[in-house]
């Protein structure tokens, strides 16, 4: 059948040069309009709802809000995680779906269950979804800045909130602009209770008296004249002499009592859960950008800058908008750089192909058809939807020298055709069609095994399609794109390259004996191969002993899950101690920022405590989120580099009461969001008793940081919030004519200021309070004394009806599936992931006796590694099966398959001795280096054996062991070149790749590396393993058939 597909291509050449320059119009097409992102989007299929439930202690929430969200949840088709957060008035619940589940399909049941749990949760709560944004969603933030001091931070969120957040809401692709820092605008009610309780006041009257006072309401239509006249009554609050104005009560006289005349109406922050600061300089407000599901980055963040730098125009004087993390650096930076790769590979192929076949127009066809390749893999990709980033890119890197190996072997065939026709025929010319007949000649001789042998290395990639979550996110738009190459690379093997062959290769072709390169291979191999044929088993001996050298290397390679990449930027996240109160926060914000500052090659410094206001991110105030911008490479001190400026500034932040990590942004927000981690080892410790979570966790963290490797550990404290209870007596509060509902409304409004409304403003909303002043609670003796009007009037303290108390408890709740939990963070440095975690598990199960009904797991990167490894080593063996397979049906005999895989564990031996060498860790990307070299070994050993078959087919049906000898050395020696060639083109793809730097190089050089370690030993090892092996196999053969 293929050879059917070259007869007819040829036939109709000039059908296919118009298919192909459709596909070249397509691919330019595909190319120029395709989304672009630094990653793929490695985020779990997940919905997020957030619900508020203002004044709440976390342990309320819990019981209240989250606990029966996430319970339902579990319930919904699809779900296959829980995790749910409980924060001071905030509840989260993340719903985490199976890989393929849509994201729209996944939301629209969420909300399907959530009108269900409606009516369980309390009286005004109403849950919302998030954003229908992912982990990687993060793309732009900044800061608003005024360096005058004409407008104060709830100026300066007002403009970020009513201003900015519209307006920025409109451009294609963005999810959500959610805000971080400044201060809300509240109205704030400060009661008089001394002067509520001479007027004969109460709270609650006073509350609804503001309620009142602040609506509008319409009185439809009124005909006059002949018009319509649209009635309304105004009535909203609008000012603060609005509120001193508004009426409680007739005094004797008619004289009224007013708001103002029992409390005092001040401007002032709603409590704050979040905060942002500026390069060590003092607090500021800001912004984030979320990029929607599924949309182009770059073209969104373009349209981002485009705006802003319109609405600078519109600004308040002095206010700045100041960047402090741009993604669309980073994702320019990977492109350029794998860009920047891909033509410094087609460069050297190029350089390669010409010296070896000393015949440009020759070199011409395999240099032509690699552009179609790779625009063929673009436009597959473009309609998949995959991305151009780091990782699809990287695919067609890797592919590229082995895209040519079919094109150089035909082109070798052509050669060795068109010369020998030229030897019997010195002095004719040869006709046009006498060409095409041997070019076709020449292709059909070679082409089905070429055909099979790139199938056997799109085939390699099949493991990486099966591998899940994080992992399979991250390396199957590589595996999709060097598939889609190869793929094309093998059709085109079949369809054009004869075509173009026919067209270019013309004139008088080089003999290969005058090639420089081929004379000293020759040279080189002629001893080393007679050597191997007249001692063959000698040979393999030496080769098996060889393979076995491969041991060592194992036994010192390392494990881990992925490297770290230097994505530019960085993230420096410490925990402060729970109880943290906002001023501490925002001082120990400035103090870490002034001195990350400090550094020289850092330019900004932007730091959020706390959460912004998003369902994206669940953090508390303890939590420390600083964006590090650094300051181009060039401006660097000389020798400084990412690792020793991580060092340098793990030795410039030294603040006690801060455990300090240093993660890449990206690859944080989406740990964040997958496993609700932020270190590369995460304990989780579960269980029914906080108490007894609790213990255990801070045990497992006493025991962590004596195992070597660990650089820091950390456990949150679930007992380590402080509160104060007040227990309120129901019968002292009974003689007084008061329900339990009287005395929790004076604590959820006099002591905690709840919002009773809001102020419209135009489109501002701003939130109004009320309370009782400060200095009367802001001790517990003055809780105690706190006065409380009674029903009848009468003045008591809220002691008189409640015992007050302080007490400890959770300053947050996590919980995973319904179960309450909580985690123990592990950072490491200078050890691989695997011997980390080995030596953690003994430490912990000899130090740490678990009490019944607490368990403990490990998640993070080692849970991606465990689950990617398990799966690796069922479908690894099935894709040999299948590459064994393919080469049964190129050489329609076991045997010959059989040695072609035995060839296999030679190219191992190199992959895992340069990993040794170049000092990296075994990880997914190393095995994924591994899997991709299976496939090119291989399609090495294919070249081989065919050269070796033909030589052999052409001594007749039953050779001697003479003539087998013969027919092996001439097939391997004579056709050195090709071999050769097919090794420098694969390695001269690589080579960029392994000595490169630069964005995403740090994963790409794992991957390239066992690839070039592989492709230097299996030659050199095959070389001489095939042909010696396949003269034992062919001689006892033909020693038999002669018995």
């Amino acid at each position: 059948m293929i050879e059917k597909v070259i007869r007819v291509s040829v036939k109709a050449r000039i059908f296919v040069l118009l298919i192909m320059a459709a596909l070249l119009a397509s691919g330019i097409w595909a190319v120029r309009t395709m989304p672009v992102d630094a990653l793929p989007d490695l985020s779990d299929v997940q919905v997020i709802i957030r619900t508020s439930y203002p004044g709440q202690a976390p342990q309320i929430v819990e019981n209240q809000v989250t606990y029966p969200l996430a319970t339902t949840m579990l319930s919904v088709p699809g779900s296959r995680a829980v995790r749910g957060y409980s924060f001071n008035g905030d509840s989260y619940v993340y719903v985490l779906f199976d890989d393929s589940t849509d994201l729209y399909w996944a939301r629209s049941r969420v909300l399907e269950y959530l009108n269900q749990v409606q009516a369980d949760l309390p009286t005004g709560v109403v849950p919302t979804l998030g954003p229908d944004a992912t982990g990687v969603g993060w793309i732009y933030e900044y800061a608003l800045v005024d360096r005058t001091g004409r407008n104060d931070l709830s100026q300066l969120r007002s403009l970020q909130d009513w201003f900015l957040r519209y307006e920025l809401q409109t451009i294609p692709g963005v999810a959500e602009v959610a805000s971080i820092g400044g201060m809300v605008k509240q109205y704030q009610v400060v009661l008089d209770p001394d002067r509520m309780v001479s007027l004969g006041i109460d709270q609650d009257s006073v509350i609804k008296a503001i309620q009142n006072a602040n609506m509008e309401v319409g009185g439809s239509i009124v005909e006059m004249a002949e018009r319509e006249y649209i009635v309304r009554a105004n009535g909203y609050l609008e000012n603060l002499d609005d509120f001193r104005a508004i009426p409680l009560k007739t005094a004797r006289g008619g004289v009224p009592v007013t708001l103002g005349d029992i409390a005092r109406i001040q401007i002032g922050p709603e409590i704050r859960r979040g905060l942002a600061e500026l390069n060590g300089e003092g607090e500021v407000a800001g912004g984030v950008i979320i990029l929607r599901s599924g949309k182009n980055a770059r073209e969104t963040i373009a349209g981002v800058k485009e705006k802003l730098a319109t609405l600078k125009q519109s600004l308040p004087p002095g206010v700045e908008i100041v960047t402090t993390y741009d993604r669309s650096e980073l994702i320019d930076k990977a492109v350029d750089n794998l860009t920047t790769k891909l033509l410094e590979e087609f460069i050297v192929v190029a350089i390669v192909c010409a010296l070896f076949l000393w015949h440009a127009r020759s070199a011409l066809v395999a240099v032509l058809t690699l552009p179609l390749g790779i625009l063929i893999a673009f436009l597959i990709m473009r309609f998949q939807g995959i991305n151009a980033n780091i990782m699809s890119l990287g695919g067609i890197a890797i592919a590229i020298g082995a895209m040519v190996d079919a094109a150089i072997v035909m082109i070798e065939n052509a050669h060795k055709h068109l010369e020998k026709w030229q030897n019997d025929n010195p002095d004719a010319e040869m006709p046009g069609e006498k060409r095409w007949q041997l070019i076709v000649d020449a292709a059909v001789e070679v082409g089905p095994a070429l055909f099979l042998s790139l199938l056997i290395i799109t085939f390699s990639f099949l493991p990486i399609f099966t591998l899940e979550g994080q992992e399979g996110r991250l390396f199957s738009p590589l595996a999709f794109t060097k598939t889609y190459a190869m793929a094309g690379a093998a059709i085109l093997s079949i369809t054009l390259i004869p075509v173009l062959m026919g067209y270019f290769i013309r004139g008088k072709i080089p003999s290969e004996e005058k090639n420089p390169i081929s004379r000293f291979l020759v040279k080189i191999y002629r001893p080393a191969l007679d050597w191997s044929l007249k001692s063959p088993k000698k040979l393999l001996v030496i080769a098996v002993l060889v393979f076995a050298t491969s041991a060592w290397p194992i036994s010192q390679l390392g494990g881990e899950f992925m490297p770290q990449m230097d994505e530019g930027d960085l993230l420096y996240m410490p925990n402060a101690l729970p109880g943290l109160s906002p001023a501490k926060a925002s001082e120990l914000l400035q103090q870490t920022n002034r001195l990350i500052k400090s550094v020289p090659e850092v330019e900004t410094v932007f730091g959020k405590a706390g959460r912004a206001d998003t369902a994206t991110d669940p953090a508390p105030l303890t939590m420390f989120e600083t964006t590090i911008h650094f300051k181009p490479k060039e401006e660097w001190r000389a020798g400084m580099t990412s690792d020793k400026l991580i060092e340098e500034l793990d030795k410039a932040v030294r603040v006690p009461g801060l455990a300090n990590f240093w993660i890449p942004p990206i690859r944080n927000r989406i740990e964040m969001l997958s496993t609700g981690i932020k270190s590369p080892i995460g304990i989780k410790v579960s269980g029914d008793n906080l108490d007894a979570i609790d213990k255990v966790a801070q045990k497992i963290e006493g025991a962590a940081k004596k195992v070597d490797g660990v650089s820091s550990a950390l456990a949150e404290r679930l007992t380590g919030g402080s509160y104060i209870d007040i227990d309120i007596d129901r019968a002292a509060a009974a003689r007084y004519g008061l329900n339990i509902s009287d005395v929790q409304s004076i604590v959820s409004s006099a002591i905690g200021g709840k919002n009773i409304g809001e102020t419209v403003e135009g489109l501002a909303r701003y939130p109004i309070s009320v309370r009782y002043p400060r200095e009367i609670r802001d001790s517990l003796e003055n809780l105690r004394n706190l006065p409380v009007l009674t029903p009848s009037l009468q003045q008591i303290t809220l002691g008189t009806v409640a015992d007050i108390d302080i007490s400890s408890g959770p300053p947050m709740l996590r919980s995973e599936n319904g179960r309450p939990s909580t985690w123990i963070y592990v950072d490491t440095r200078g050890r691989d992931l695997v011997s980390v975690v080995a030596d953690l598990q003994a430490a912990i199960g000899k130090e740490v006796d678990l009490p019944p009904g607490v368990s403990v797991a490990y998640t993070g990167q080692f849970e991606y590694l465990q689950r990617a490894t398990n799966r690796l080593m069922v479908v690894v063996p099935a894709t040999l099966a299948i590459i064994f397979f393919l080469l049964y049906l190129t050489f329609r005999r076991f045997d010959e398959a059989l040695l072609i895989m035995a060839t296999l564990p030679f190219a191992f031996t190199g992959g895992l001795w340069l990993l040794y060498w170049m000092g990296l860790n075994q990880s997914i990307a190393t095995a994924v280096g591994f899997i991709a070299l299976a496939g090119v070994s291989a399609e090495f050993g294919v070249v081989m054996l065919i050269y070796l078959k033909q030589a052999l087919e052409a001594r007749g049906d039953k050779p001697d062991a003479e003539q087998v000898m013969q027919a092996v050395r001439e097939g391997a020696l004579l056709r050195i070149r090709p071999k050769a060639m097919t090794v420098a083109v694969i390695l001269a793809g690589l080579f960029p790749i392994l000595i490169g730097e630069g964005a995403g190089s740090e994963i790409m050089r794992r991957i390239a590396a066992p690839m070039v370690g592989g492709m230097l030993s299996a030659p050199l090892l095959s070389l001489f393993v095939v042909p010696a092996a396949y003269y034992l196999l062919r001689r006892r053969e033909f020693a038999r058939s002669e018995h």
